[in-house]
């Protein structure tokens, strides 16, 4: 059964969805771009009054080893999916490289605070259900937008529900403190993107079709290992 952390983001990823969709365009990747700009408009007030003011504090309170530990610590966590997933994938090698990642962190150093297992050449990698699921010929469906949690796809939203790391996350407890380590996590991630923000800002004439398209061709990336092969549109 599900906990009431897990059914409350399954909820709003759910509305999220059929909000958008109420309105349509002309894109195909971006057929509700209406709703989706309505759901950009408030992820970005609510990041200019809330999210960024509490990144900078976090950035300047934390010195920059504490910071690291902290991107260190989750970075951890997510060897575990990281691995299931490069298994579920067809990559065996680097499944077990994730593995071994996520025990020579585990236990060699507190918490995984400290990446001693980059230094032993045990590369670090990036998956997720979203990325296995494009792996298996699932396409991306519609952009969509979703409150809080930001840029997505049809497949890539609900996929992250299979994820492990969200799964392990049930297993926290109290729930303050669950709503604390994900307070964390999206403010350290928010502090990581700041050089990223500025690119953004005077690079963009419509900051939204700029984040949107960076994304999609950010994620088809990650789905082929950094080789995507041409669009059919291209080839055309």
């Amino acid at each position: 059964m599900f906990s009431g952390r897990l059914a409350r983001l399954l909820t709003a990823l759910l509305l999220s969805a059929l909000a958008a969709g109420c309105a349509t365009s002309g894109n195909p990747k971006d057929p509700w771009e209406g709703m989706n700009r309505a759901s950009h408009g408030f992820n970005e007030v609510l990041d200019k009054a809330v999210l960024k003011p509490v990144a900078k504090g976090y950035e300047a309170i934390l010195p920059g080893f504490a910071r690291e530990g902290v991107n260190n610590f989750f970075d951890n966590l997510e060897d575990l999916n990281t691995g299931i997933q490069n298994i579920l994938q067809g990559k065996p090698k680097e499944g077990l490289g994730d593995l071994g990642r996520l025990l020579v962190n585990s236990t060699v150093r507190i918490f995984g605070l400290w990446d001693v297992a980059s230094p032993m050449g045990l590369e670090k990698h990036y998956e997720d259900f979203g990325q296995t699921l494009g792996v298996w010929g699932m396409g991306p469906g519609p952009y969509l937008v979703i409150p809080l949690l930001g840029p997505s796809t049809v497949r890539d939203a609900p996929a992250k529900v299979v994820d492990p790391s969200w799964w392990f996350s049930e297993a926290v407890n109290p729930e303050s403190l669950w709503w604390g380590i994900w307070g964390l996590e999206k403010v350290r991630t928010r502090a990581n993107l700041f050089q990223a923000e500025g690119v953004l800002n005077e690079a963009a004439i419509d900051k939204y079709s700029f984040m949107r398209d960076a994304w999609l061709q950010r994620r088809r990336s990650m789905v082929y290992d950094g080789s995507p092969p041409r669009p059919k549109d291209d080839e055309d």
